[in-house]
């Protein structure tokens, strides 16, 4: 007799007492916000999406002191139409840990992250590079679901693009800033008065 194959439907995935509920926002960017700028204060990460899981190999990396964090996340959002609740499991690793899982099949993003503090909020904004050259996004997170239902969109940005699949970190990392740019002009432009 031989050993069943894992398949979708009977392989169980528990509640895991290390994963802890993510709430965020997250919008469209057209450049830094007043106050911020690219020689400032921030850290480069590098996302690599391993092809169709939930998973993710990330280092981030101080360039001030040249240390590195590196963890290995899954992240998914339990309805998939919201995209501002997902559970997110970490698990820190050391660097022959981190070699050894980038033996993965993956799609990379490279981004710069800047701290910014906007009316008490701590949020995080992130301008890419490589193939997505020119997106800038913000994200905020928030401790319970009624903060982050009655948030409103901060005046920096230039849409709420928090449910928008299009902006996913594992939809970003098959992508490109030019195949997006119909999406940012579709989000950013005004919606014709009705008369």
């Amino acid at each position: 007799m031989g050993v069943a194959k894992l398949t979708d439907a009977n392989t169980i995935v528990p509640e895991s007492k290390y994963s802890r509920i993510e709430r965020e926002r997250r919008y469209l960017l057209q450049d830094l916000p007043p106050g911020l700028s690219r020689t400032g204060p921030h850290v480069q990460i590098t996302d690599n999406y391993i092809t169709g899981t939930n998973l993710r190999l990330r280092k981030v990396r101080d360039p001030r002191t040249n240390k590195w964090t590196v963890k290995f996340t899954q992240k998914f959002a339990p309805n998939p139409q919201d995209l501002s609740r997902t559970v997110i499991t970490n698990i820190y690793l050391n660097a022959l840990e981190a070699e050894t899982l980038s033996v993965f099949d993956a799609n990379e993003i490279r981004k710069n992250r800047y701290p910014f503090q906007f009316e008490g909020k701590k949020f995080g904004i992130d301008m890419f590079l490589g193939d997505l050259f020119g997106l800038v996004l913000a994200e905020v997170s928030f401790d319970s679901d009624e903060e982050l239902r009655s948030y409103p969109q901060p005046p920096f940005a230039l849409a709420d693009i928090t449910n928008n699949v299009v902006f996913t970190g594992g939809h970003l990392s098959q992508v490109t800033f030019a195949s997006i740019r119909d999406e940012i002009m579709r989000l950013i432009k005004p919606i014709p008065a009705q008369s």
